[in-house]
């Protein structure tokens, strides 16, 4: 029960604020007069207006309300190590337990997780979420079960009760981490790239730490660390796309976990301007579809030499006499062979222009790794044709010396259709495809690699193999300008030539056989692309360590997908065979992992600003925790001692009924005060008449 009194003015404001004024000046001057009754007077107007202020007495009945205390828990990743889990829940029951023998008290129990973002633990943030429909006033405290590592941590206390933070883990915990302080994100094609980095501990002894360096899985180097001390380490790119490099400090006796041993970065690997070198043959109408198509490519550095001579024009004129600037080759195949991204031949034919030599060096050149296309025309499979000297090692396929000679359109073959380089071409999927028709074609028998497509008589057209560490295409008729011309509708060169030329240069989007995974729309997609009709499960290793088999289902010819939802944050691995795959999934580096030891640091200066207090509830190899006494306090500016915490008693209340008894009821009650002015008023005057008489 509370009373009060309330106001109802029977006048408008601003007319009682003038009566007032008028009250005070008159009886301010009554009394400089030094008048008779003039303090009774000003409270007969003092009266008038309390009167016309409609007074009335307020009785509130209230019920009292439970204090709220608020129970968070941290659910993130870095609760899981050692028994911190399990103390975490022991503490939430043996603390439910107390606050229920304290009486009046509800438990708001809020559990926070990991930020979806990869930002770490963010305790108050889940806190102001889960009292966002909460009185203030109610809050009786805060109690946070945590390992003390949390990173949302406000610079003043957003609320006004005591914070207490029961830390898990144990005093002496020891760790070793790696932390990138400086990746690039992109980087040249087989350049090097500086990374640096250093290896920070807790509680551990201080000495050089070996680093293994990896990239996409495989061992590239060792380097040793100074624990505290930044170092430099190079590490060179071999293909384009994505580079998953890892770095990875040996294990401390007796740490928390090794999962922050390791720090990966994923680097873009990109070609610094592409060379390309094209030697076309006797001039042809399809001798400017591929300098054309190298052209349009600002990223293209394209040396181009034509031999315009045919090879049966024999006039006794020396050929370099012909020539219209000298052709380089000893330049060009032997001194700087190596320095071409891709070399390309065109109907060319042994003309005496290239010593076998030269053809022994590029032959060299693709098996360490070199990308080598053949433009077959009709003197392919002639006596002074490319197969018949060293680049018939190369060749795919071997000529069987006949031409096929009249209208056919070139198909996908079986393999084709799972082929990277031709699945899904435009215009593939109609039988017959909607592609115009070429006239002639190098009858051929596969040796090895693949043909993706094929010609008259389902015969091989063009065919894509490896030799040794390189890669060689032979497309076995010059006719491909018909569809860059637009003949009968043309076909897709521009897409079949750049995707050649691309897997040609070990394009990663282009493999045969690969495994990746990416992350889309919070999932991780898994895809495997591959040239059988069917593939196995994938193995999947979680950063936290668990493995599984996901089994993948048919997207289209040749690739499979499959998808885990809301994966855990850190770097996945994927395996199916000697395949594997590294993909990050959120922060490369995630907050949760960069910093585990438990401590009562990083919340002390809050809590004891709200008048809580950070201490350790948990110990070394057991799951038991020890919780100080739990005591509720009235007002007090600190709720914590060596042995206790405490709740403040908020003492909230609502209203549930309400009662108006008015002082002054309305004309009756101003008739009786104006009544009392004119007696008080008449009594003066009577009073001075007496008082002269005498």
């Amino acid at each position: 029960m509370s009373y009060g009194l309330s106001f109802a003015p029977l006048a408008p404001l601003w007319a009682l604020a003038l009566l007032a004024v008028a009250a005070v000046a008159l009886t301010g001057l009554l009394i400089w007069r030094r008048r008779r009754g003039a303090v009774l007077r000003g409270l007969a107007l003092a009266a008038l207006l309390f009167a016309l202020s409609g007074p009335a007495l307020v009785e509130e009945q209230r019920e009292p309300l439970r204090d709220v205390v608020a129970v968070v828990l941290d659910r993130s990743a870095s609760q899981n190590f050692e028994n911190r889990a399990a103390q975490t829940e022991n503490a939430k029951k043996a603390l439910e337990s107390a606050l229920q023998k304290l009486g009046n008290v509800d438990i708001k129990v809020i559990e926070a997780g990991d930020a979806p973002d990869g930002e770490g633990t963010r305790l108050f943030t889940a806190l102001d979420n889960g009292l966002a429909d909460l009185p203030a006033e109610r809050l009786a405290g805060v109690f946070m079960i945590t390992d003390g590592i949390v990173h949302d941590i406000p610079a003043a206390p957003r609320v006004k009760a005591p914070i207490h933070a029961l830390v898990t883990g144990h005093d002496g915990e020891r760790d070793r981490r790696i932390v990138l302080k400086e990746a690039p994100r992109y980087g040249l094609i087989g350049k090097d790239v500086i990374f640096t980095l250093q290896v920070e501990e807790s509680n551990g002894p201080g000495e050089p730490v070996e680093v293994t360096v990896k990239r996409d899985g495989v061992f590239v180097t060792r380097v040793l660390a100074k624990p505290g001390r930044d170092i430099k380490v190079p590490v060179k790119l071999e293909h384009g796309g994505a580079n998953v490099l890892e770095f990875d400090a040996a294990t401390l006796p007796d740490e928390l976990t090794n999962i922050n041993n390791k720090a990966v970065a994923s680097v873009e690997g990109v070609r610094d301007h592409l060379k390309v070198l094209l030697v076309s043959g006797e001039p042809n109408p399809g001798e400017r579809a591929w300098r054309n198509l190298l052209k349009a490519d600002a990223n293209v550095d394209l040396v181009h030499f034509t031999i315009l001579r045919p090879p049966e024009k024999i006039d006794g004129t020396p050929v370099r006499e012909l020539a219209l600037i000298a052709f380089p080759t000893a330049e060009l195949f032997g001194q700087k062979i190596n320095e071409f991204d891709l070399i390309l031949f065109d109907r060319y034919s042994n003309m005496g222009l290239l010593p076998p030599i030269y053809f022994d060096n590029i032959v060299n050149y693709v098996r360490r790794g070199g990308a080598f296309a053949i433009v077959a025309g009709p003197n392919f499979s002639r006596g002074d044709g490319l197969f018949y000297t060293p680049i018939g090692r190369l060749s795919p396929a071997r000529p069987t010396g006949q031409i096929f000679e009249a209208p056919f359109r070139a198909s996908l073959s079986e393999i084709g259709g799972r082929h990277p380089v031709t699945r899904g071409l435009p215009g593939a999927a109609q039988k017959p495809p909607a592609w115009s028709e070429w006239f002639r074609q190098e009858q051929s028998e596969v040796l090895r690699g693949a043909a993706v497509l094929q010609g008259a008589n389902d015969a091989p057209l063009l065919v894509l193999s490896r030799e040794g560490k390189g890669r060689v295409a032979l497309l076995l008729s010059d006719q491909l300008w018909l569809w860059a011309r637009g003949f009968q509708g043309g076909g897709p060169y521009e897409e079949l030539m750049r995707r050649t030329s691309h897997w040609l240069m070990k394009e990663p989007d282009l493999e045969e056989e690969v495994l990746r995974g990416r992350v889309a729309g919070g999932d991780l997609l898994i895809e495997r692309q591959t040239l059988a009709a069917q593939t196995g499960p994938v193995h999947v290793t979680a950063p936290s360590g668990a493995e599984s088999d996901l089994t993948l289902e048919p997207s289209e010819p040749g690739l499979f997908k499959g998808k885990i939802a809301r994966p855990e944050l850190g770097l996945y691995r994927l395996s199916q065979g000697e395949l594997t795959a590294l993909v990050p999934v959120g922060p490369e580096n995630p907050l949760e992992y960069r910093e585990l030891v438990s401590t009562t640091e990083k919340l002390r200066p809050l809590a004891e600003a709200t008048g809580g207090s950070s201490r350790r509830i948990g110990q070394a190899g057991t799951d038991a925790v020890k919780l100080p006494r739990l005591v509720a306090l009235s007002d007090s500016p600190s709720y914590a001692g060596a042995d206790f915490v405490a709740i403040r008693r908020t003492g909230a209340s609502v209203a549930r009924g309400l009662s108006l008894t008015p002082l002054a009821v309305g004309l009756a009650g101003l008739l009786v005060l104006l009544g009392l002015v004119v007696i008080a008023w008449a009594w003066e005057g009577r009073g001075g008449r007496v008082l002269s008489k005498k």
